[in-house]
């Protein structure tokens, strides 16, 4: 029997999450990020509980979405949020992304991939997957992104700062150029933990850099900018 709880995105869409399949501040970074068009195909590759595609929702995206998740229970979680909020423009699909053809007809993939390579994997069952390189690497993850992207089509990815050059090398092995860097710290003049970048197929070489995101206030509380991210006009 499929265990879960219920969190309520900013505009009262639902999403299901278990012990092993919840998420954090970096999905919804990523989910504001990438936002597609309201017409826009999409995909969420590694959607897990589907935040990413549910968060699209939120933010007003109607278009076709596929939300490809390796491990079932995710997929399970994500069927039973459309359920309860009668979504019919996103597809949960149980598969393994590198298996998936080349459509090439998505105008966004988004991606939040697992982030280590080695040290410490946990032995809950599903968390060792979501967070170390086990079932796909970085360069799994593009080439399908790369498969699936019209030319001009935009990958979306959060990583940690270490990672960086394996992400784009991985990106570009796949046509996909670096075209959007943005870093987030915790607080003000504090080492980025994490970063957001996005790729776009077969376009020249010349990317932006955007203000940094910070998470926090002063007083330690969410910063207004990472309300505003969130959907929210004011601290709780």
């Amino acid at each position: 029997m499929l265990e879960y709880t219920i969190e309520t995105l900013a505009n009262n869409t639902p999403v299901c999450i278990s012990k092993t399949h919840r998420f954090g501040t970096d999905s919804l970074l990523l989910a504001w990020f990438s936002q597609p068009w309201r017409a826009h195909r999409a995909v969420d590759l590694g959607s897990g509980c589907g935040i990413v595609a549910l968060r699209w929702h939120d933010m007003g995206h109607r278009g076709d979405c596929l939300a490809v998740e390796l491990q079932p229970e995710g997929t399970a979680l994500l069927t039973e949020s459309l359920h309860m909020a009668n979504i019919d423009h996103i597809t949960p699909l149980n598969q393994d992304l590198k298996t998936l053809p080349s459509v090439g007809d998505y105008q966004v993939v988004a991606c939040n991939p697992p982030y280590f390579t080695g040290g410490f994997v946990s032995q809950k069952p599903g968390r060792g997957t979501a967070r170390h390189e086990q079932s796909c690497t970085m360069q799994d993850v593009a080439d399908a992104a790369g498969r699936l992207l019209r030319d001009g089509g935009k990958f979306c990815v959060c990583q940690r700062p270490e990672r960086l050059a394996d992400v784009i090398c991985a990106a570009r092995a796949a046509r996909l150029e670096p075209k959007r860097l943005q870093w987030v710290k915790v607080r003000e003049g504090a080492i980025p933990w994490l970063f957001l970048l996005e790729c776009q197929k077969n376009r020249k070489a010349g990317m932006t850099l955007e203000k940094d995101i910070v998470v926090q206030n002063e007083s330690g509380g969410h910063s207004q900018q990472i309300l505003e991210i969130y959907g929210k006009e004011q601290q709780q």
